[in-house]
């Protein structure tokens, strides 16, 4: 018999940088630091100051709580969050999140998808007029 091989996420051969830093240089950085390495959307939400609930839930991880669970889609993912696992809502449940170094100033939307792909099945007995022909079980 021949073995089953599972995939896997290749390797990263070195390690992670945002635009020179390494994760644990940007996890020390303030955020007067950060903001000129940041894309322009991300730079300009966070200029114009976080809402209660973006507060509220950075207040959360900085506690370091086991369980976070949000719906805040728009939050941006910042260096300080990197390792923590967040339960992002997506319209119907709660996503399991982990944060990579590969998602800092990405939103947590992102990565809780509120869409999935449609698998339709065989028509049904009723459904039209040419369905009477499919053979029953």
């Amino acid at each position: 018999m021949a073995k089953k091989t599972q995939k896997r996420m290749p390797r990263r051969r070195e390690e992670f940088t945002y635009h020179g830093y390494k994760i644990e240089e940007l996890q020390q950085m303030g955020m007067s630091e950060l903001l000129p390495i940041m894309p322009s959307r991300t730079r300009r939400k966070i200029n114009r100051g976080l809402s209660r609930d973006h507060e509220k839930l950075l207040e959360e991880i900085r506690l370091g709580k086991e369980r976070i669970r949000t719906h805040v889609r728009d939050m941006v993912i910042l260096p300080e969050m990197v390792g923590k696992t967040i339960e992002v809502y997506n319209g119907k449940a709660f996503l399991s999140v982990e944060i990579q170094p590969e998602a800092v100033f990405h939103y947590l939307g992102e990565f809780a998808l509120t869409r999935h792909r449609v698998a339709h099945g065989s028509a049904g007995i009723g459904a039209t007029r040419s369905s009477k022909y499919v053979p029953l079980k």
